[in-house]
C-alpha cells in the first residue's frame, strides 16, 4: 500500500481558506493532510469544511496554534497530546494508529524573539523525543510537521548572520541531531543530500519569497526501519496561502 502525506502549517486555517486551501487540500488529494496552526476549534468551522474530514487539537487559548490531520482512514486509536500537562495546553499533537505505523503531526513550539521560550523549548523537545522513541518500539512512527528548526547550514538561506536566532541556535538544531540519533530519518535529506535553496518558510519581509531567502523548518521524519519505504520526499514552494509551504512524502508500507 501507497500513502501520501502532506504537511503544512497554513497560519490560520480560516485565513487559508480565503487563499485557496480547498483548490490545494483537491489537488493534493492526499491519504493523510496535516495541518498545523489551524488557530481554531472544530467547533468553529463552517460549511466551508464540510469536505473535510479528520481529527482536531485546539488550543485552550482561543485563536493559538492547534493541529488537525484530515484523512478518509480510520485509525485504530487516536491520541491528543504526549500525555503530559505541561506540554499539551497548545494542541500541538495529534498521534493516529494504524496497524503498521503510528502517523503523529506536531507542531514544535517557537523559541520566540529574544529567545524567551528556549527553555521551554528544550523542555519540550526532551519530551517529545521520549514520546517518539516509545512508539518507535511499539511499531514504525511517521512524524512530520512544523518542526521550527533549520538544522543545518544548507537548510537556511542566510546561516551566519541568522545564527543564535529563534529556530537557529545551536541548542535547537542539537536537539534535532540527538532526535534524528535516536533512530529517525529527515526524508527530504535521505533522498536529497545535496539539494540547496530548498525552504518551506519565507518571512514577511518584502520580497524575501520572492528571492527565495528562506528556511526549512517543516519536515516528515520517519522511523529508521521505514527508511527504505520512502518513494518521494517534496517540497511544495509554489503553493501560496502561508508563509509556509507544504510539504510531504509518498511511503509505500
Amino acid at each position: 500500500m501507497e500513502i501520501k502525506i502532506v504537511s503544512w502549517n497554513v497560519n490560520g486555517l480560516r485565513a487559508a481558506f480565503g487563499k485557496g486551501f480547498a483548490d490545494v487540500y483537491k489537488d493534493l488529494n492526499a491519504d493523510f493532510f496535516c495541518i498545523q496552526e489551524t488557530k481554531m476549534a472544530p467547533y468553529q468551522a463552517d460549511d466551508r469544511f464540510s469536505f473535510l474530514k479528520g481529527y482536531w487539537n485546539a488550543a485552550e487559548k482561543k485563536g493559538y496554534s492547534g493541529t488537525a490531520v484530515f484523512t478518509a482512514k480510520e485509525p485504530q486509536g487516536i491520541w491528543l497530546g504526549i500525555g503530559e500537562a505541561d506540554h499539551d495546553r497548545e494542541g500541538r499533537v495529534i498521534t493516529l494508529a494504524f496497524p503498521d505505523f503510528y502517523l503523529v503531526n506536531t507542531y514544535t513550539p517557537n523559541a520566540q524573539r529574544g529567545l524567551e521560550r528556549l527553555d521551554y523549548r528544550m523542555t519540550w523537545e526532551d519530551a517529545m523525543r521520549a514520546y517518539l522513541t516509545a512508539l518507535d518500539k511499539e511499531k514504525p512512527v511517521i512524524v512530520c510537521g512544523d518542526m521550527n528548526v533549520a538544522h543545518q547550514e544548507m537548510d537556511i538561506k542566510n546561516a551566519k548572520s541568522n545564527r543564535g536566532n529563534a529556530g537557529f541556535t545551536d541548542e535547537e538544531r542539537h536537539k534535532m541531531t540527538v532526535l534524528l540519533a535516536s533512530g529517525f530519518k529527515d526524508t527530504f535529506r535521505m533522498l536529497h543530500p545535496d539539494v540547496r535553496d530548498a525552504y518551506t518558510w519565507w518571512s514577511y519581509q518584502p520580497g524575501a519569497r520572492e528571492r527565495n531567502v528562506g528556511w526549512r523548518i517543516d519536515y516528515v521524519l520517519v522511523s529508521d526501519r521505514l527508511a527504505q519505504c520512502v518513494q518521494d520526499a517534496f517540497i511544495l514552494p509554489d503553493i501560496c496561502g502561508s508563509d509556509h509551504c507544504p510539504v510531504g512524502v509518498t511511503i509505500k508500507i
